[in-house]
C-alpha cells in the first residue's frame, strides 16, 4: 500500500513538472491573448482595443483608420491594435472602466459629464483624454411654414432630440436651459437624423436637433426636400454656454455650406469627437500612442485626422488629459498655456447643476440596458461624418466651411 502511494505521488510530481515546463516554453514564445499586456517582456504582443460605435458612422471608420495607422507604425512597440464595434460613447466609457478597452472614441460632452458623475451617470469615471479631434456642429432646424423663429418658440411643439439612448440630452439640455426652455415644455421625440428629416417632411415633427461634421448629410438632405429655417442661438445664451461648458465652442457656419442658409450662422460645436483612455492605463503606453498618432497623423486615412493639429489636438474640452499625453504635448510645445491635465482652471466653474434630462431618456445609456435603441449608424454622436470646417484658433473656435464628407 505504501509503495503504491509513493508511486502515485511520484507520477503527480512528474506531471506537474511537465506542465510547468510547457508553460515556461509557451511564455518564452511570447504568446499572450490578454488585452493590454505590457510590452516590457521581449517579444510579447500587446493587444489594444479601440471602442468605436455601430458600423456605418464616423466613429467606426475613424477608429479603424487609427488602428490601421498604429499597426503600420508600431516601431519598437509590439502592439496589435483593433477597432471594436460598440454602441457608442456611453458603452465605451463603461468598458474602459472595466478594462475591456484600452482606447475609445467619444463625444466630449458625454465624457465631460461621465468624469463628473453628472447628467444621470451613476458614478464618476476616471476617463482621460488623449487627443481632441473633429467638431460636432449641431443646431435646431424647422420649416419656414412652422412659424418657429427662436428656441423659446419650441414650447408646445414636437421636437426630435436624436435617437433614444444616444446621449444627445447631455448637450441639448444645457442649450435649452440657457434659452429658458425645459424638456417638459415640448413633446420629446426620438429618431435617427435621416428619420428626423422624414418626420419634418411628413408633418410628424415641428423641429429637430441635427448636426455632425460639416456639411452634415441629414441637413443637406433637409435643404433639398424642405424650405429649412435654421433656428438661431440667442447670442447671450450662446456666450454663457461657451463660458460655462468647455466642450461648447463657437463656430461660424458660412452661408454656402447649406443651400437654405441666407447668411452666415453663428453656431456651436456641441462636443468634439475625441480619443480617450482610462487613468489606469500605463504612462509608457499612452505616451507611445500619443506620439505615434501625432507623428503619423497624415497616415490616418480619414478627414477627421486633419483636426490633429497644433491648435486642436491638445484643446481642453473639460476632460483631464492623461498625464503621458500632456507630457508629450508639452515636449512638442503645443500644450495650451494655463492648462493643467486638461482641467477647467481657466474657465468659470459649473454651478454643480446637471443638465436636465428628458422624460423617458436614460443618460446612463439606456441603449446598453435595453431601454432604448443604439445610436444609429448615421450619428455615433458625430453625425456620421467627420471632416469639414476649420479650427484656426487655439481655443478651437473658427469659421466652418464646406468640406468633403467623411463617409
Amino acid at each position: 500500500m505504501l509503495v503504491r502511494t509513493l508511486r502515485s505521488a511520484k507520477a503527480v510530481a512528474v506531471a506537474c513538472a511537465t506542465l510547468l515546463a510547457w508553460a515556461t516554453l509557451w511564455g518564452s514564445l511570447g504568446c499572450s491573448g490578454q488585452p493590454g499586456t505590457s510590452d516590457g517582456d521581449a517579444g510579447r504582443t500587446q493587444f489594444i482595443s479601440i471602442g468605436t460605435a455601430p458600423v456605418g458612422g464616423a466613429f467606426q471608420v475613424v477608429g479603424g483608420a487609427i488602428a490601421e495607422m498604429l499597426n503600420e507604425h508600431k516601431g519598437e512597440h509590439n502592439w496589435k491594435v483593433q477597432a471594436k464595434g460598440t454602441k457608442g460613447s456611453q458603452e465605451n466609457i463603461r468598458r474602459l472602466a472595466k478594462g475591456e478597452l484600452q482606447l475609445a472614441l467619444s463625444n466630449s460632452a458625454i465624457t465631460y459629464f461621465a468624469v463628473r458623475g453628472e447628467a444621470g451617470w451613476e458614478q464618476k469615471y476616471d476617463v482621460r483624454a488623449v487627443v481632441t479631434m473633429a467638431p460636432n456642429v449641431a443646431m435646431f432646424i424647422t420649416t419656414r411654414q412652422s412659424g418657429i423663429q427662436s428656441i423659446a418658440d419650441l414650447k408646445g411643439k414636437r421636437v426630435i432630440i436624436g435617437p433614444a439612448g444616444a446621449g444627445f440630452e447631455m448637450f441639448v439640455g444645457p442649450i435649452l436651459e440657457e434659452h429658458g426652455v425645459r424638456f417638459e415644455d415640448f413633446t420629446v421625440l426620438h429618431d435617427t437624423q435621416s428619420g428626423a428629416v422624414d418626420s419634418l417632411a411628413d408633418g410628424n415633427a415641428d423641429a429637430a436637433f441635427l448636426g455632425g461634421a460639416l456639411p452634415t448629410g441629414a441637413i443637406v438632405q433637409a435643404c433639398s426636400q424642405l424650405d429649412v429655417y435654421f433656428i438661431p442661438y440667442d447670442p447671450d445664451a450662446r456666450k454663457r454656454l461657451i463660458e460655462k461648458y468647455p466642450f461648447f465652442q463657437p463656430i461660424t457656419i458660412k452661408k454656402d455650406v447649406y443651400a437654405d442658409l441666407e447668411a452666415d450662422f453663428e453656431g456651436l460645436d456641441v462636443g468634439s469627437m475625441h480619443l480617450i483612455t482610462y487613468a489606469t492605463q500605463p504612462d509608457d503606453l499612452i505616451y507611445a500612442i500619443t506620439k505615434t498618432i501625432w507623428e503619423h497623423r497624415a497616415d490616418i486615412k480619414h478627414p477627421a485626422a486633419k483636426f490633429i493639429n497644433e491648435q486642436n489636438a491638445a484643446r481642453n474640452t473639460g476632460t483631464p488629459f492623461h498625464p503621458a499625453a500632456e507630457r508629450f504635448y508639452r515636449e512638442i510645445g503645443i500644450w495650451p498655456e494655463g492648462s493643467s491635465f486638461g482641467t477647467d482652471a481657466a474657465r468659470p466653474q459649473n454651478d454643480g447643476s446637471a443638465p436636465q434630462q428628458p422624460g423617458g431618456t436614460d443618460a446612463n445609456g439606456g441603449n446598453e440596458a435595453g431601454s432604448g435603441q443604439a445610436a444609429p449608424p448615421e450619428t455615433d454622436e458625430q453625425g456620421g461624418q467627420a471632416g469639414g470646417g476649420t479650427t484656426d484658433e487655439p481655443n478651437g473656435a473658427g469659421t466652418a466651411g464646406s468640406a468633403a464628407s467623411g463617409r
